[in-house]
């Protein structure tokens, strides 16, 4: 019998007993010292579990619900916050009065129906949680305690099964709480695999990749989760929704498209349909080094428009293939690879390395899919969520955001957004930062640039906020003045949401409020996501 993993921290990324070492703390510190020109850093440290204080808790569920529902410390601690620069700041100061009054883990969709119904008599707010990894403030619920007599998070852990395999049609019903390993695990013996490895792999959950319109392992062709869906079903305040298993349909809109990253306001999905691939056998890539970032960018966008899809086609500028020991921050670094189930990849790796060629781009020596700088950087790429609950703790704001735009617009937009972000930290902090870029996904229209900051902000953490939303506001506004999206594939959830508003056209935010009315009449499932809450 497999043993039950440790449980998720209730703070910090990962599971309990795991984080950064001592050396990764070390090196991290000495890389940001020589950045910011100090070694003078703030000593900030979360409280303990114990020492948390959160609001009363004001829901008490019936007889009918009790078995699977708590408000233990723990629970409604774990569930106050995802995995956003702000969510870590607050969790670190130890404020979590926006804590949820009751947390469940219903057992099955009947239970699901159950605890909406509950809700509904309550007019509780209703948060779906899967895995807490949203970077975005999509399961924060910020705000909510004043608007709503009772906050529920719905954790969907206890629905975590692959239900049937369908190797003929390479497909599987799997249920939205099962966690990536245990996913990948459960579809091993079949010989299949998703291939969905977003950077939360081993923290999120099935259904967050479907609601949150996930990106996951393929930087080229099957990108997003979207394109795995085959069916799925999801448990409304209204009824149930289950959409037809086909493989296409040309029969009107296609009903998934409407609950595919709607991010829990439209239902909590239970279940799904999923593509399946054959277990990859044939493996070539490795690194290829620039002479700058655009050269790299060009490169890129010939293998694709050749109609070469890599599995890995990461792009790193001079700036991020330093920070991250990819590089030695004189030349950009592509991360490529080609995998099949079927057939031989080596004439694909060496077509694009062709492409490649065409644009000063070498073949590092030695290199391949697990050596040099393609492991280096994969390496750093996993471990760095680990650090920020100790580089917040020194007063650093660094964070993310993402991106896609097309390519005949790619090269101005970058040095707009770069520039406008630079100048932020500039302002905000009175010194320099690093911002760097790379790609994480591309196509043959244009690429995913995907940019990472770094700032020396004030050790408060109400000082840090703000810092931090003025640098986000600033590189937000840039990404859509220049044309962009406010995102690729991190969601909207409550951080994006005023950028979002003014890039989706209006008639369509109409017709997306007129389809919350009908599902959720009383406006319960995570209210402020997309759109805004009902009036109390």
């Amino acid at each position: 019998m497999t043993a039950e993993p440790p449980r998720l921290k209730h703070f910090g990324w990962g599971r309990e007993g795991e984080e950064a070492s001592p050396a990764e703390r070390a090196a991290a510190r000495a890389r940001y010292a020589k950045l910011f020109g100090t070694d003078q850093f703030a000593d900030l440290r979360p409280p303990p579990l114990a020492a948390l204080r959160l609001p009363e808790a004001r829901l008490r569920p019936p007889q009918a619900l009790a078995a699977f529902c708590t408000d233990a410390l723990y629970d409604r601690a774990a569930h106050t916050y995802g995995k956003s620069y702000p969510d870590t700041v607050r969790g670190l100061a130890g404020d979590y009065q926006d804590a949820p009054d009751l947390v469940a883990y219903p057992p099955s969709e009947e239970a699901v129906a159950d605890l909406l119904a509950f809700a509904a008599d309550r007019r509780a707010a209703v948060i779906p949680f899967g895995g807490g990894s949203s970077v975005v403030g999509g399961v924060t619920p910020v705000g909510l305690r004043a608007r709503y007599p009772g906050v529920i998070a719905l954790d969907l852990s206890r629905l975590a099964r692959v239900r049937r395999i369908d190797p003929v049609s390479r497909a599987a019903e799997i249920e939205a709480g099962i966690f990536g390993p245990a996913l990948e695990a459960a579809l091993k013996p079949s010989g299949l695999t998703l291939r969905h490895f977003p950077q939360s792999f081993a923290y999120s959950t099935l259904g967050g990749w479907i609601a949150t319109r996930s990106g996951g392992h393929f930087a080229t062709l099957f990108t997003h989760i979207d394109e795995m869906v085959e069916s799925l079903r999801l448990i409304t305040p209204a009824g149930p929704v289950e959409t037809r298993r086909l493989p296409a349909s040309g029969a009107g809109p296609q009903p998934e498209r409407l609950f595919i990253g709607s991010e829990g306001i439209l239902g909590v999905i239970t279940r799904a349909f999923l593509r399946l691939h054959p277990r990859p056998r044939f493996r070539a890539g490795g690194a290829v080094l620039f002479p700058d970032f655009f050269a790299a960018a060009r490169a890129v966008r010939d293998l694709l428009q050749a109609g070469l899809y890599p599995a890995n086609c990461r792009i790193l500028d001079e700036a991020e293939a330093a920070h991250t020991g990819a590089g030695d921050g004189r030349t950009a670094v592509m991360v490529l690879g080609f995998e099949s189930a079927d057939h031989p990849v080596e004439a694909a790796m060496a077509r694009a390395l062709e492409c490649c060629a065409a644009h000063g781009g070498r073949l590092e020596p030695d290199s391949g899919p697990r050596a040099g700088a393609a492991e280096r950087w994969r390496t750093a790429f996993i471990r760095m969520p680990y650090l920020r609950e100790h580089t917040v703790g020194w007063g650093v704001i660094a964070d993310t955001f993402e991106t896609a735009i097309t390519w005949d617009r790619f090269e101005a937009f970058h040095q707009q957004v770069m520039e406008a972000t630079e100048r932020a930290i500039r302002t905000v902090t009175g010194r320099p930062g690093l911002v760097s870029c790379r790609f994480t996904h591309a196509y043959p229209d244009g690429p995913a640039p995907y940019y990472s900051f770094h700032a020396l902000g004030a050790g408060e953490p109400h000082r840090l906020l703000e810092q931090w939303a003025a640098i986000k506001g600033a590189a937000s506004e840039a990404l859509l003045a220049a044309g962009g999206t406010i995102t690729h594939h991190h969601a909207v959830g409550r951080d994006h949401r005023p950028w979002y508003d003014r890039e989706r056209p209006p008639l369509f935010a109409q017709a997306l409020a007129a389809a919350k009315r009908t599902l959720d009449p009383a406006g319960l499932l995570n209210p402020g996501v997309l759109i805004d809450p009902l009036p109390a």
